[in-house]
Order: C-alpha cells, then structure tokens, then sequence
C-alpha cells in the first residue's frame, strides 16, 4: 500500500504583481509613519517617497553634476585622513623607511652623448620616509612634484629639484626617486657592417638619508657565455677520438649598479662601453652568415665562467676614476643544467647586504 503523499508546504516564489502589492502596502504605511519610524525600519524606504527626507539618511543625487566647481572654501572642507592625527594610526606606531608611489609613467626627455635628447617612456617611482607619529602622506603630491620638473631635459641635477620639492611639500626628512627605461643604442655587426638597435635596461636613482644624497645608475647588459669546461673538453673529443662536439654557451645577464663619485659625468653610453670591454660577447641585433661565424669566434676567444664574468666587470669599474663603491650580479642561464650559475660581488659598503631579496637572482633574466 503507498504512503499519502505528503503535502507541498513551501511557498509559491512572489510574482510581479505580490510585489505591486507589496510596495504599495509599503507606501501607505510609509506615508503616515514619522520619519523616525520610516528611519527605524530602514532608512532606504525614504527613498519609495519622492519629495520625503530623512534627517539621517538624505536621498542622494544619482546624476552627475557636470558644472560644480570646487573652489576653495569648498576644498578647506574635504575630510583627508592621511594627514590626521596619530590616534588614527593603524597597527604600530613605528616608522616606515618608504612610502610613496611606484611604476607612474610619462615620457622623460634624456640627454644623450653625442649630443641631442631622446624622449624614453618612464617608470617613476618616488618615497620618502614616515616618522612613527604621522598617520600618512598624500601620494599625489610627489606625483604633482615631479610633473612640475617633466618637461626639462632629465638629469641628476633635474631629480635633485624635484627631490628637494617633494620633500618640502611632505615634512620628510630621507626621500628617494628612481627612473626606469629602455635605452636604445645602435649597434654594428660583427662583421656585414649592418646595424640595429640594442635595447638596455637602465635606471637612474638618487637617494637623501640622513642629509647625504647619493646617485646610482643600474645597467642590466646581456651577452653569451661559453664555458671553459666545455670548450676544453669539446676540443679534447675532437682532438684525441676525431669526435665532433661543441661547447655549451648561453645568454648571461649582468646587473651593474654603481655609486656616482666626483662631479664628472657617467652617460649611459660609457657605461654600456665598460662593459663591453670587460665581457665583449655581447648578445647580436643585426646577424648574417659572416656574424654568426665571426660571434662563435668570439666566444672562443672569450670562454668565462660566471666568477670570471663578475671579476671582469669589477676590474673595469675600478679602473673608472667617476665610479665609487659598486654591485655586479650575473647569471648564467645554462644550457648545460636546469638552473642557473650565478655571482654577486660588491664593492665598498652601499651595496653590501647580509641578506638578499629571495627573488632578486630570479630577475637577472633577460625578456627579449
């Protein structure tokens, strides 16, 4: 024998017309309630009642006013909480190194060598330091800082102003600014005599820390390394069995970053310059047969092992009268191994570190 079926007790979902009515029950009631009582039920009824406000709870103009102007006794009146008091701070009331604004961009124009200017896309990042009794800064001013300086030819000069005008506008005492681009630089082949652009990434950055300001420049240069192992060894199958082989090489990345000491100037192009002459196998733009021959003899001439690479740099650094304490960090990215041999030697105590961001050797890598 079947069991009753039981009976269907849940409610039949509200259709267009249950709501109708229940808007206009809503409105009736609304309509003889105090706007306390409105208020006490939610405040967003007032809204079901054009012309009605709450004392509490205003209707809000949805449209946008397309002709207000802020002007000034308006501006006095806007809430800026960064710059309130310190019963505002949120966690720990310590101070922070550096606070600012990262990867704002415009188009910078940079003097070159030779003489001229080219205009470069610009990643700016600028921050100054924060005493453990301010809640913040505001960030858009280091942003209107530096506008303020844009439309001049770039220099370490230029960034001092608008370090100085930053710092100024904040009530900081330790700030910092630096400028990452691509530079680009024609480049002749080995030997077809074509040409093509090799682009490097470069940045400029100027620090203040305690009254003393100091430039840097950051070079990032890309070449091939053949390694001394392999060249050997491929030589010695050749040599003692006839055996054809080949040495195993790959594209190296260097990171060059220096302290600027003196007043004399450091282009970028004097620095791409030292660097070729401390490793020249330097990764090809424009490449024919000929090149391609003439870049596997280049090798090698030049066979280096990753401590090679950082030592050859480092040799030429300290024979340059305008560069002060420095930092060489190469990776070779092998096609021998899985992963990478690697180097850091510094010079002088800026660049000296303890520890090392985990992430940085991961960075020494080359886009394309």
């Amino acid at each position: 024998m079947n069991a009753p079926t039981k009976p269907d007790l849940a409610p039949a979902a509200p259709d267009r017309q249950d709501a109708k009515a229940a808007l206009d029950l809503l409105r009736n009631w609304a309509a003889l309630a105090t706007p306390e009582e409105v208020a006490t039920l939610d405040p967003a009824i007032a809204r079901l009642l054009p012309g009605r406000e709450v004392s509490n709870y205003p209707d809000l103009n949805r449209s946008y006013p397309a002709d207000f102007v802020a002007d000034e006794a308006y501006r006095a009146t806007l809430p800026d909480l960064q710059n309130g008091p310190s019963s505002l701070i949120v966690g720990a009331h310590r101070p922070i190194q550096q606070v600012g604004i990262s990867n704002f961009r415009l188009p910078i124009r940079y003097r070159l060598r030779a003489g001229g200017e080219i205009s470069l896309e610009t990643s700016v990042t600028g921050t100054v330091s924060l005493a453990s009794g301010k809640k913040g800064i505001n960030m858009s001013r280091i942003m209107r800082s530096f506008y303020a300086h844009a439309e001049r030819s770039f220099s370490f000069e230029v960034m001092s102003s608008v370090l100085d005008d930053y710092k100024a506008d904040l009530g900081s005492c330790d700030a910092r600014l630096m400028m990452r681009f691509s530079f680009p630089a024609k480049v002749k082949a080995l030997r077809s005599g074509l040409e093509g652009y090799q682009y490097y990434s470069i940045a400029l950055e100027m620090i203040e820390t305690d009254g003393r300001r100091e430039r840097f420049v950051h070079l990032d240069y890309v070449y091939s390394s053949t390694c001394p192992c392999s060249l050997e060894l491929s030589e010695h199958a050749r040599q003692v069995r006839g055996q054809l082989a080949t040495p195993h090489s790959q594209r190296s990345v260097a990171r060059i970053s220096v302290a600027l000491a003196g007043g004399r100037t450091l282009w970028f192009e004097d620095l791409i310059d030292i660097c070729r002459a401390a490793v020249p196998t330097e990764t090809q733009v424009m490449v024919k047969r000929e090149d391609e021959q003439a870049f596997a003899e280049l090798n090698a001439a030049n066979p280096i092992f990753v401590e090679d690479a950082a030592r050859s740099f480092a040799e030429r650094l300290l024979d340059d009268a305008r560069i002060g304490d420095f930092r060489v960090a190469a990776s070779h990215q092998e096609s021998l191994h899985s992963h990478d041999a690697v180097s850091i030697l510094t010079e002088g105590p800026t660049f000296a570190q303890r520890s090392v961001d985990p992430r940085f050797l991961a960075t020494l890598h080359h886009s394309g």
